[in-house]
Protein backbone atom coordinates (compact mmCIF):
# COMPACT_ATOMS: atom_id res chain seq x y z
CA UNK A 1 0.00 0.00 0.00
CA UNK A 2 0.71 3.82 -0.64
CA UNK A 3 -0.23 7.00 0.68
CA UNK A 4 -0.78 9.12 -1.98
CA UNK A 5 -1.84 13.18 -2.45
CA UNK A 6 -3.39 14.04 -5.86
CA UNK A 7 -4.55 17.59 -6.24
CA UNK A 8 -5.04 20.96 -7.78
CA UNK A 9 -3.58 24.12 -5.88
CA UNK A 10 -3.09 27.71 -6.76
CA UNK A 11 0.88 27.55 -7.69
CA UNK A 12 -0.04 25.40 -10.32
CA UNK A 13 -3.59 25.74 -11.63
CA UNK A 14 -5.13 28.57 -12.84
CA UNK A 15 -8.26 30.26 -10.76
CA UNK A 16 -10.99 28.93 -13.67
CA UNK A 17 -9.74 25.31 -13.63
CA UNK A 18 -9.70 25.53 -8.96
CA UNK A 19 -13.39 26.99 -9.01
CA UNK A 20 -14.21 24.37 -11.15
CA UNK A 21 -13.25 21.66 -9.12
CA UNK A 22 -14.13 23.16 -5.82
CA UNK A 23 -16.11 21.39 -3.54
CA UNK A 24 -18.78 22.57 -1.11
CA UNK A 25 -19.55 20.84 2.21
CA UNK A 26 -22.39 18.61 0.65
CA UNK A 27 -20.14 17.88 -1.97
CA UNK A 28 -17.39 16.35 -0.09
CA UNK A 29 -19.51 13.73 1.19
CA UNK A 30 -20.85 12.84 -2.01
CA UNK A 31 -17.46 12.61 -3.54
CA UNK A 32 -15.93 10.86 -0.24
CA UNK A 33 -18.71 8.37 -0.64
CA UNK A 34 -17.41 7.58 -3.95
CA UNK A 35 -13.84 7.22 -3.34
CA UNK A 36 -14.48 4.99 -0.38
CA UNK A 37 -16.66 2.62 -2.59
CA UNK A 38 -13.62 2.33 -4.99
CA UNK A 39 -11.95 -1.16 -4.36
CA UNK A 40 -7.99 0.75 -5.02
CA UNK A 41 -8.84 3.26 -2.29
CA UNK A 42 -8.70 1.87 1.70
CA UNK A 43 -8.79 5.03 3.26
CA UNK A 44 -9.59 9.16 1.85
CA UNK A 45 -9.46 12.56 3.19
CA UNK A 46 -11.08 15.48 1.15
CA UNK A 47 -8.90 19.10 1.65
CA UNK A 48 -10.86 21.58 -0.05
CA UNK A 49 -10.11 25.14 1.04
CA UNK A 50 -10.68 28.84 -1.14
CA UNK A 51 -7.36 28.12 -3.46
CA UNK A 52 -6.76 24.22 -3.04
CA UNK A 53 -8.30 20.85 -3.75
CA UNK A 54 -6.83 17.62 -2.96
CA UNK A 55 -7.53 14.08 -2.43
CA UNK A 56 -5.06 12.01 0.31
CA UNK A 57 -5.29 8.44 0.24
CA UNK A 58 -4.05 4.87 1.11
CA UNK A 59 -4.17 3.12 -2.01
CA UNK A 60 -3.40 -0.56 -3.36
CA UNK A 61 -2.00 0.56 -6.57
CA UNK A 62 -0.65 3.69 -6.77
CA UNK A 63 -0.84 4.76 -10.41
CA UNK A 64 -4.70 3.45 -11.00
CA UNK A 65 -5.08 5.16 -8.00
CA UNK A 66 -3.92 8.71 -9.33
CA UNK A 67 -5.89 8.38 -12.74
CA UNK A 68 -8.76 7.38 -10.64
CA UNK A 69 -8.65 10.67 -8.92
CA UNK A 70 -7.81 13.11 -11.51
CA UNK A 71 -10.51 11.45 -13.51
CA UNK A 72 -12.89 12.50 -10.61
CA UNK A 73 -11.32 16.33 -11.03
CA UNK A 74 -11.88 16.15 -14.76
CA UNK A 75 -15.89 15.20 -14.13
CA UNK A 76 -16.28 18.04 -11.80
CA UNK A 77 -14.46 20.39 -14.01
CA UNK A 78 -16.06 19.03 -17.55
CA UNK A 79 -12.95 18.44 -18.70
CA UNK A 80 -11.05 15.32 -20.44
CA UNK A 81 -8.53 13.82 -18.19
CA UNK A 82 -6.13 15.03 -20.28
CA UNK A 83 -6.46 18.59 -19.83
CA UNK A 84 -6.32 18.35 -16.00
CA UNK A 85 -3.76 16.23 -15.47
CA UNK A 86 -0.77 18.84 -16.50
CA UNK A 87 -2.24 20.82 -13.53
CA UNK A 88 -2.39 17.79 -11.13
CA UNK A 89 0.10 18.07 -8.19
CA UNK A 90 1.01 14.54 -7.11
CA UNK A 91 3.07 13.12 -3.91
CA UNK A 92 3.63 9.87 -2.38
CA UNK A 93 4.76 8.59 0.82
CA UNK A 94 7.14 10.91 2.99
CA UNK A 95 6.25 13.83 0.38
CA UNK A 96 3.10 13.68 1.78
CA UNK A 97 3.22 14.46 5.19
CA UNK A 98 6.05 17.02 4.46
CA UNK A 99 3.17 18.66 2.41
CA UNK A 100 0.28 18.40 4.29
CA UNK A 101 2.00 19.66 7.78
CA UNK A 102 3.22 22.49 5.18
CA UNK A 103 -0.03 22.88 4.89
CA UNK A 104 -1.31 22.91 8.23
CA UNK A 105 1.30 25.14 9.56
CA UNK A 106 0.11 28.01 6.49
CA UNK A 107 3.66 27.14 4.50
CA UNK A 108 1.37 26.93 1.20
CA UNK A 109 -1.15 29.57 1.60
CA UNK A 110 -1.27 32.58 -0.50
CA UNK A 111 -1.18 34.04 2.79
CA UNK A 112 1.69 32.56 4.93
CA UNK A 113 0.91 31.58 8.24
CA UNK A 114 -2.78 32.60 7.55
CA UNK A 115 -4.81 31.14 10.53
CA UNK A 116 -8.09 29.46 8.72
CA UNK A 117 -6.45 26.42 7.05
CA UNK A 118 -5.12 24.77 10.66
CA UNK A 119 -8.84 24.38 11.10
CA UNK A 120 -10.25 23.55 7.54
CA UNK A 121 -7.42 20.35 7.98
CA UNK A 122 -9.09 19.32 11.43
CA UNK A 123 -12.50 19.40 9.32
CA UNK A 124 -11.40 17.45 6.59
CA UNK A 125 -10.64 14.75 9.34
CA UNK A 126 -13.72 15.43 10.88
CA UNK A 127 -15.69 14.96 7.53
CA UNK A 128 -13.96 11.89 6.56
CA UNK A 129 -14.48 10.31 10.01
CA UNK A 130 -17.94 10.64 9.78
CA UNK A 131 -18.21 9.29 6.04
CA UNK A 132 -16.70 6.31 7.47
CA UNK A 133 -13.77 7.11 4.31
CA UNK A 134 -10.13 7.28 6.74
CA UNK A 135 -8.83 5.06 8.75
CA UNK A 136 -5.82 4.41 10.93
CA UNK A 137 -2.96 5.49 8.66
CA UNK A 138 -4.36 9.23 7.72
CA UNK A 139 -5.80 9.60 11.12
CA UNK A 140 -2.80 9.77 12.44
CA UNK A 141 -1.45 11.72 9.78
CA UNK A 142 -3.72 14.61 9.48
CA UNK A 143 -3.94 14.59 13.90
CA UNK A 144 0.27 15.30 13.73
CA UNK A 145 -0.51 17.48 11.04
CA UNK A 146 -2.67 19.79 13.30
CA UNK A 147 -0.40 19.66 16.19
CA UNK A 148 2.62 20.76 13.74
CA UNK A 149 0.44 23.75 12.59
CA UNK A 150 0.07 24.54 16.78
CA UNK A 151 3.10 23.97 17.31
CA UNK A 152 4.83 26.35 13.94
CA UNK A 153 2.26 29.08 15.39
CA UNK A 154 3.63 29.15 19.33
CA UNK A 155 6.65 28.60 18.46
CA UNK A 156 7.35 31.39 15.62
CA UNK A 157 6.15 34.85 15.17
CA UNK A 158 4.75 33.55 10.86
CA UNK A 159 0.94 34.25 12.28
CA UNK A 160 1.81 37.87 13.07
CA UNK A 161 0.50 40.64 11.03
CA UNK A 162 -1.86 40.10 8.27
CA UNK A 163 -2.79 36.48 8.19
CA UNK A 164 -6.11 35.99 6.57
CA UNK A 165 -7.57 36.68 3.20
CA UNK A 166 -10.44 38.51 4.94
CA UNK A 167 -7.35 41.24 6.36
CA UNK A 168 -5.22 40.75 2.88
CA UNK A 169 -8.40 41.95 1.16
CA UNK A 170 -9.20 44.86 2.90
CA UNK A 171 -5.60 45.79 2.99
CA UNK A 172 -5.73 45.34 -0.84
CA UNK A 173 -9.09 47.38 -0.98
CA UNK A 174 -7.28 50.22 1.25
CA UNK A 175 -4.04 50.44 -1.46
CA UNK A 176 -6.34 50.26 -4.46
CA UNK A 177 -8.52 53.69 -3.76
CA UNK A 178 -6.91 57.19 -3.72
CA UNK A 179 -7.40 57.95 0.16
CA UNK A 180 -8.34 54.53 1.08
CA UNK A 181 -11.60 53.26 2.88
CA UNK A 182 -11.88 56.43 4.69
CA UNK A 183 -15.22 57.89 4.46
CA UNK A 184 -16.53 54.99 2.15
CA UNK A 185 -19.79 53.34 1.95
CA UNK A 186 -18.54 49.51 2.17
CA UNK A 187 -20.92 46.43 0.67
CA UNK A 188 -20.20 43.07 2.38
CA UNK A 189 -21.92 40.07 0.66
CA UNK A 190 -21.70 36.88 2.92
CA UNK A 191 -21.62 36.67 6.25
CA UNK A 192 -20.02 33.43 6.55
CA UNK A 193 -16.43 32.59 8.18
CA UNK A 194 -14.58 34.55 5.14
CA UNK A 195 -17.48 37.52 5.01
CA UNK A 196 -17.52 37.80 8.54
CA UNK A 197 -13.33 38.30 9.46
CA UNK A 198 -13.83 41.15 6.05
CA UNK A 199 -16.61 42.71 8.50
CA UNK A 200 -14.23 42.23 11.55
CA UNK A 201 -11.41 43.35 9.62
CA UNK A 202 -12.94 46.76 8.34
CA UNK A 203 -14.24 47.09 12.04
CA UNK A 204 -10.62 46.82 13.72
CA UNK A 205 -8.99 49.50 11.17
CA UNK A 206 -7.75 52.39 12.79
CA UNK A 207 -10.28 55.39 13.23
CA UNK A 208 -8.83 57.45 10.59
CA UNK A 209 -8.41 54.39 8.12
CA UNK A 210 -12.22 53.22 8.72
CA UNK A 211 -15.18 53.63 6.36
CA UNK A 212 -17.83 55.81 7.19
CA UNK A 213 -20.51 53.26 6.94
CA UNK A 214 -20.29 48.74 6.74
CA UNK A 215 -23.62 46.99 5.12
CA UNK A 216 -23.69 42.89 5.65
CA UNK A 217 -25.69 41.70 3.22
CA UNK A 218 -26.77 38.34 3.37
CA UNK A 219 -29.57 35.25 2.80
CA UNK A 220 -29.97 34.82 6.77
CA UNK A 221 -30.65 38.00 7.93
CA UNK A 222 -30.33 37.04 11.23
CA UNK A 223 -26.97 35.70 10.76
CA UNK A 224 -26.11 38.95 9.46
CA UNK A 225 -28.12 40.69 12.38
CA UNK A 226 -25.84 38.68 14.69
CA UNK A 227 -23.13 40.25 13.53
CA UNK A 228 -24.28 43.83 13.33
CA UNK A 229 -25.34 43.09 17.29
CA UNK A 230 -21.35 42.23 18.02
CA UNK A 231 -20.81 45.81 16.74
CA UNK A 232 -22.63 48.30 18.68
CA UNK A 233 -21.15 51.03 19.76
CA UNK A 234 -18.93 51.13 16.83
CA UNK A 235 -17.93 54.12 15.30
CA UNK A 236 -18.70 52.77 11.88
CA UNK A 237 -22.37 53.06 10.86
CA UNK A 238 -23.22 49.12 10.33
CA UNK A 239 -26.25 47.41 9.63
CA UNK A 240 -27.46 43.99 8.04
CA UNK A 241 -29.72 43.29 5.33
CA UNK A 242 -31.20 40.58 3.44
CA UNK A 243 -30.56 39.75 -0.88
CA UNK A 244 -33.87 41.84 -1.55
CA UNK A 245 -32.05 44.86 -0.30
CA UNK A 246 -28.94 44.41 -2.45
CA UNK A 247 -29.32 46.06 -5.80
CA UNK A 248 -30.26 49.17 -3.51
CA UNK A 249 -26.89 48.92 -1.46
CA UNK A 250 -24.94 47.74 -4.35
CA UNK A 251 -26.19 51.29 -5.97
CA UNK A 252 -24.47 53.27 -2.86
CA UNK A 253 -21.64 51.41 -2.65
CA UNK A 254 -17.71 52.33 -3.01
CA UNK A 255 -16.32 48.91 -2.76
CA UNK A 256 -17.90 45.62 -2.38
CA UNK A 257 -16.33 42.88 -1.15
CA UNK A 258 -17.99 39.32 -2.35
CA UNK A 259 -17.58 36.63 -0.08
CA UNK A 260 -20.82 34.38 -0.35
CA UNK A 261 -19.18 30.74 0.05
CA UNK A 262 -18.75 27.69 -1.88
CA UNK A 263 -21.94 25.60 -0.93
CA UNK A 264 -23.98 29.04 -0.83
CA UNK A 265 -23.64 30.34 -4.42
CA UNK A 266 -26.35 30.59 -6.47
CA UNK A 267 -28.25 33.53 -8.56
CA UNK A 268 -30.30 36.06 -6.10
CA UNK A 269 -34.12 36.06 -7.05
CA UNK A 270 -33.70 39.78 -8.02
CA UNK A 271 -31.38 39.39 -11.19
CA UNK A 272 -32.28 39.20 -14.94
CA UNK A 273 -29.62 37.39 -15.50
CA UNK A 274 -30.31 33.22 -14.69
CA UNK A 275 -26.63 32.48 -15.27
CA UNK A 276 -26.12 30.08 -12.25
CA UNK A 277 -22.42 30.38 -12.68
CA UNK A 278 -22.01 33.85 -11.33
CA UNK A 279 -23.71 35.66 -8.15
CA UNK A 280 -22.98 39.48 -9.53
CA UNK A 281 -22.83 40.29 -12.52
CA UNK A 282 -22.65 43.43 -14.94
CA UNK A 283 -26.04 44.70 -14.98
CA UNK A 284 -25.82 44.21 -11.02
CA UNK A 285 -22.78 46.31 -10.15
CA UNK A 286 -23.41 48.65 -13.41
CA UNK A 287 -26.86 49.20 -14.23
CA UNK A 288 -27.22 50.97 -17.72
CA UNK A 289 -23.43 49.77 -18.27
CA UNK A 290 -21.94 52.40 -15.96
CA UNK A 291 -21.20 53.42 -12.73
CA UNK A 292 -19.58 56.92 -14.17
CA UNK A 293 -21.74 58.80 -11.43
CA UNK A 294 -20.41 56.48 -8.49
CA UNK A 295 -17.13 54.12 -8.99
CA UNK A 296 -17.20 51.16 -7.59
CA UNK A 297 -14.28 49.01 -6.16
CA UNK A 298 -14.99 45.29 -6.18
CA UNK A 299 -13.11 42.34 -4.56
CA UNK A 300 -14.20 38.78 -5.63
CA UNK A 301 -13.43 36.33 -2.65
CA UNK A 302 -15.26 33.68 -3.87
CA UNK A 303 -14.30 30.12 -4.98
CA UNK A 304 -15.75 29.80 -7.73
CA UNK A 305 -15.74 33.18 -8.05
CA UNK A 306 -18.51 35.34 -6.92
CA UNK A 307 -18.32 38.11 -9.42
CA UNK A 308 -18.53 37.37 -13.48
CA UNK A 309 -15.17 38.36 -14.62
CA UNK A 310 -16.35 40.46 -17.01
CA UNK A 311 -17.64 42.73 -14.84
CA UNK A 312 -14.07 44.13 -14.87
CA UNK A 313 -15.06 45.61 -18.18
CA UNK A 314 -17.87 47.84 -17.13
CA UNK A 315 -17.05 51.85 -17.45
CA UNK A 316 -16.56 52.53 -13.27
CA UNK A 317 -15.89 49.22 -12.14
CA UNK A 318 -13.12 47.94 -10.72
CA UNK A 319 -12.48 44.20 -10.19
CA UNK A 320 -10.00 42.23 -8.34
CA UNK A 321 -9.82 38.64 -7.56
CA UNK A 322 -8.07 36.17 -6.17
CA UNK A 323 -4.95 36.16 -8.76
CA UNK A 324 -4.90 40.15 -7.28
CA UNK A 325 -4.86 38.92 -3.83
CA UNK A 326 -2.09 36.80 -3.75
CA UNK A 327 0.29 38.40 -5.83
CA UNK A 328 -0.29 41.18 -3.15
CA UNK A 329 0.16 39.28 -0.62
CA UNK A 330 3.28 37.53 -2.09
CA UNK A 331 5.10 41.38 -2.87
CA UNK A 332 4.06 41.93 0.87
CA UNK A 333 5.33 39.00 2.67
CA UNK A 334 8.90 39.17 2.06
CA UNK A 335 9.45 40.72 5.74
CA UNK A 336 8.19 37.05 6.98
CA UNK A 337 10.96 34.86 5.34
CA UNK A 338 13.03 33.88 8.23
CA UNK A 339 9.71 33.01 10.06
CA UNK A 340 8.73 30.78 7.25
CA UNK A 341 12.76 29.05 7.01
CA UNK A 342 12.34 28.74 11.40
CA UNK A 343 8.16 27.24 10.10
CA UNK A 344 10.01 24.42 7.85
CA UNK A 345 12.45 23.57 10.40
CA UNK A 346 9.71 22.58 13.11
CA UNK A 347 7.75 20.73 9.88
CA UNK A 348 10.71 19.06 8.86
CA UNK A 349 11.43 17.49 12.33
CA UNK A 350 7.66 16.73 12.75
CA UNK A 351 7.23 14.91 9.73
CA UNK A 352 11.09 12.29 10.90
CA UNK A 353 8.99 12.34 14.29
CA UNK A 354 6.06 11.24 12.36
CA UNK A 355 8.08 9.03 9.96
CA UNK A 356 9.77 7.10 12.99
CA UNK A 357 6.49 6.24 14.95
CA UNK A 358 4.79 5.04 11.51
CA UNK A 359 7.51 2.99 11.11
CA UNK A 360 6.94 1.30 14.51
CA UNK A 361 3.54 1.29 14.21
CA UNK A 362 4.00 -0.77 10.94
CA UNK A 363 6.65 -2.85 11.79
CA UNK A 364 5.33 -4.14 15.64
CA UNK A 365 1.92 -6.11 14.16
CA UNK A 366 4.07 -7.74 12.06
CA UNK A 367 7.31 -8.76 13.81
CA UNK A 368 5.02 -9.72 16.74
CA UNK A 369 2.64 -11.82 14.53
CA UNK A 370 6.14 -13.45 13.03
CA UNK A 371 7.64 -14.16 16.71
CA UNK A 372 4.18 -15.61 17.80
CA UNK A 373 4.25 -17.94 14.92
CA UNK A 374 7.77 -19.06 15.10
CA UNK A 375 7.53 -19.85 19.19
CA UNK A 376 4.38 -22.02 18.20
CA UNK A 377 6.23 -24.13 15.89
CA UNK A 378 9.11 -24.25 18.66
CA UNK A 379 6.93 -25.70 21.44
CA UNK A 380 5.04 -27.82 19.05
CA UNK A 381 7.76 -29.25 18.27
CA UNK A 382 9.74 -30.05 21.33
CA UNK A 383 6.33 -31.57 22.30
CA UNK A 384 5.82 -33.84 19.29
CA UNK A 385 9.71 -35.05 20.63
CA UNK A 386 9.58 -35.13 24.35
CA UNK A 387 8.46 -38.79 23.98
CA UNK A 388 11.50 -39.74 21.85
CA UNK A 389 13.92 -38.48 24.99
CA UNK A 390 12.03 -39.71 27.89
CA UNK A 391 15.47 -40.37 29.67
CA UNK A 392 16.10 -36.60 29.85
CA UNK A 393 15.38 -34.47 33.42
CA UNK A 394 13.52 -31.44 33.96
CA UNK A 395 16.75 -29.63 34.23
CA UNK A 396 17.59 -31.22 30.78
CA UNK A 397 14.37 -30.02 29.01
CA UNK A 398 14.95 -26.76 30.50
CA UNK A 399 18.44 -26.54 28.74
CA UNK A 400 16.80 -27.19 25.35
CA UNK A 401 13.97 -24.66 25.78
CA UNK A 402 16.80 -21.97 26.67
CA UNK A 403 19.09 -23.44 23.36
CA UNK A 404 16.05 -22.91 21.29
CA UNK A 405 14.48 -20.03 22.79
CA UNK A 406 18.02 -18.41 22.17
CA UNK A 407 18.17 -19.95 18.41
CA UNK A 408 15.16 -18.62 17.66
CA UNK A 409 15.65 -15.20 18.56
CA UNK A 410 18.70 -15.08 16.64
CA UNK A 411 16.99 -16.26 13.64
CA UNK A 412 14.48 -13.09 14.26
CA UNK A 413 16.39 -10.08 15.38
CA UNK A 414 17.63 -9.20 11.50
CA UNK A 415 14.52 -9.27 10.45
CA UNK A 416 12.99 -7.72 12.78
CA UNK A 417 15.63 -5.10 12.42
CA UNK A 418 15.06 -4.57 8.88
CA UNK A 419 11.67 -4.40 9.44
CA UNK A 420 11.77 -1.67 11.77
CA UNK A 421 14.21 0.10 9.98
CA UNK A 422 12.35 0.17 6.56
CA UNK A 423 8.40 0.43 7.60
CA UNK A 424 6.09 2.91 5.53
CA UNK A 425 8.27 3.12 3.02
CA UNK A 426 7.81 1.14 -0.74
CA UNK A 427 10.41 -1.11 0.22
CA UNK A 428 8.93 -2.13 4.41
CA UNK A 429 5.71 -2.63 2.22
CA UNK A 430 6.97 -5.20 0.07
CA UNK A 431 9.33 -6.80 2.75
CA UNK A 432 5.78 -7.08 5.11
CA UNK A 433 3.62 -8.74 2.41
CA UNK A 434 6.52 -11.00 1.53
CA UNK A 435 6.78 -12.35 5.65
CA UNK A 436 2.86 -12.58 4.94
CA UNK A 437 2.67 -15.02 2.29
CA UNK A 438 5.76 -16.67 3.17
CA UNK A 439 4.57 -17.69 7.40
CA UNK A 440 0.85 -17.19 6.81
CA UNK A 441 0.83 -14.43 9.19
Amino acid sequence: MSVVVVGLEHRQAPLDLLERVALGEHDVAKVLGTLRDRANIQEAVILSTCLRTEVYAVVDRFHDAVHEIQELFAERAGLGVGEVEPYCVVRFDDDVATHLFSVASGLESAVPGEGEVLGQVRRALERAQGEQAVGPVLAELFRHAVRTGKRVRTDTAISRGTTSFAHAAVELAEGRRDGGLAGTRVVVVGAGTMGAGVFEALRSLPDDRRPAAVVLVNRSVERADALVRGASGDVIAVRAVGMTGLAHELALADVVVAAVEVANTRRHEHSVDSSPAHFLTPTDLAPGGTRADRPLLVVDLGMPRNVDPASAGAPGVTLLDMDHLTSAVTRAMEDRRGEAEQAAAIVAEEVARHRTAARARGAAPVVASLRSRLEAVRLAELERRRGRFAGLSDADWEQVDEVTRAVLAKLVHQPTVVLKDTAGSPRGDRLVEALRALFDL
